[in-house]
């Protein structure tokens, strides 16, 4: 069955998310929960999803839930494909060679979690590809030639193995950073609690490595202090002296990371809260404008983002929830 979610919009990217009996429900609910948010964080929705097994009908994960799928069909549309990991290495359904070529033949991406990712090298013989820590331990016990990568993902072309579990938010919030912008990511994360969003080649965490959010711990600095003061921008040059850096070597590390500046992150992350607020909660917009640090000219600054003014937003709410 298909997600309630599903539309026929063009630009909304389509997510088919395959389980086999025994599937591991952290790594489902990690990745549906990050599109679930994303679609209520963002003015339009920008991602759909369907659940899917071999043959259809319900799945019952190792946990005991349930759910409805239908079955995968050799033409798929979706422009990315997760199969979620199992209980069990050997269930015969995480055999997935000509499943994988149907898609990726078409154009998805394939991301192959867990036990999923581990069955997947096991048949292709491939090294370099990860899985989570415990499959490579039993791949060796099997007699595999090759050391899997301990890294929470990594990304071949049309492929990509995955450590999965908690690393599947890591590796969605990931995904949809390549399709929303960076403060909309960001504001998915804090809503999930989701404090440091690993990149794919962070070692998994028993390997005691301590990673950052973003790979740089004075952008990382930078980040909290935005994120702390939301409601009275700090000035940019009150930032760089806090953090010991020059205006030049901030902006440098924004580019790098976020294709952006500064002064351009800050604004949308400002404007990404205030849509979160617009969306969610029964606020004025003047009440909303005050609170993301935009006490004047905040409908105008909104429309010149998000092409839509905030009153109109509000009133296309309230029209489809009366529908």
């Amino acid at each position: 069955m298909t997600a309630d979610n599903t539309s026929d919009s063009a630009d909304q990217k389509h997510f088919d998310i395959l389980v086999a009996p025994g599937y591991v429900l952290l790594e489902l609910a990690s990745l549906v929960e990050v599109l679930r948010l994303a679609n209520r964080v963002c003015p339009t929705p920008p991602f759909t999803y369907s659940y899917r097994s071999i043959r259809g009908g319900p799945i019952e994960s190792s946990s005991e839930a349930m759910v409805a799928t239908d079955p995968v069909t050799p033409y798929p549309k979706a422009d990315y494909l997760f199969v979620i990991g199992n209980s069990d290495p050997d269930q015969p359904d995480l055999s997935l060679g000509r499943i994988v070529s149907d898609y990726t033949y078409r154009g998805a991406q394939v991301f192959l979690l867990a036990e999923a990712a581990s069955r997947y090298i096991k048949e292709q013989g491939t090294a370099e590809l990860a899985t989570h820590w415990e499959n490579a331990s039993f791949l060796r016990e099997r007699g595999a030639r090759f050391e899997a990568k301990l890294a929470i993902a990594t990304e071949h072309g049309g492929v990509v193995t995955c450590a999965g579990m908690e690393a599947t938010t890591d590796v969605a919030l990931g995904v949809i950073g390549r399709h929303i912008s960076g403060p909309a990511k960001m504001t998915v994360a804090d809503i999930m609690l989701h404090e440091n969003i690993r990149d794919f080649s962070s070692l998994q965490p028993f390997s005691g490595v301590r990673n950052t959010a973003t790979g740089d711990a004075k952008l990382d600095q930078c980040i909290k202090l935005m994120q702390a003061n939301i409601e009275e921008p700090l000035p940019i040059n009150q930032i760089v002296e806090e953090l010991h850096l020059s205006n030049r070597s901030l902006e440098r590390k924004f580019k790098s990371v976020f294709g952006t500046t500064p002064n351009g992150f800050y604004r949308e992350m400002r404007l990404a809260k205030a849509n979160n607020l617009l969306l969610n909660t029964t606020m004025s917009v003047r009440e909303i404008g005050f609170a993301c640090g935009f006490p004047n000219g905040f409908s105008s600054v909104y429309k010149s983002f998000f092409g839509i003014t905030p009153y109109v937003l509000r009133r296309q709410k309230r029209q489809s929830t009366q529908r």
